[in-house]
């Protein structure tokens, strides 16, 4: 299992606001943009993300970290092998990517996902580290 990146998301009712700020502020760019989540891009070295939304989708509450793996089932095995069972899902989500939010020691919730193949992940997606 692989980690292939890592997303802060930042909670707010109009994420357009806020990414425009990181926008114009930091020079990202607009990676995706579906109303409820924005996700902007740096043009560096290395895969910048951040993500700004008002929801964590399909009515979930915003999880402050999203982590794309290569193997969604190997995380969730070993999470529920040490005691944390999702608190949301797996499931498919109609924008192209399965998921499951699990909620680390700490309270903190983490989406971990993987990309779908098909035309739905490949219209959503145009950034990829």
């Amino acid at each position: 299992m692989a980690v292939l990146r890592i997303t802060a998301n930042i909670a707010h009712p109009d994420p357009a606001q806020v990414a425009d700020f990181y926008r114009q502020v930091l020079g990202l760019q607009v990676a995706m943009d579906m109303g409820w989540i924005v996700t902007l891009a740096g043009e560096g070295p290395g895969p910048i993300q951040l993500s700004t939304m008002s929801e964590g989708g399909s009515g979930t509450p915003v999880p402050p970290l999203s982590v794309e793996v290569d193997d969604l089932d190997g995380v969730l095995d070993r999470a529920r092998s040490l005691g944390h069972a999702p608190e949301y899902g797996p499931v498919d989500e109609p924008w192209g990517v399965r998921r499951a939010v699990l909620r680390d020691p700490a309270g903190t919730l983490v989406n971990v996902l993987v990309h779908l193949p098909g035309p739905e992940a490949r219209r959503h997606r145009r950034y990829r580290p």
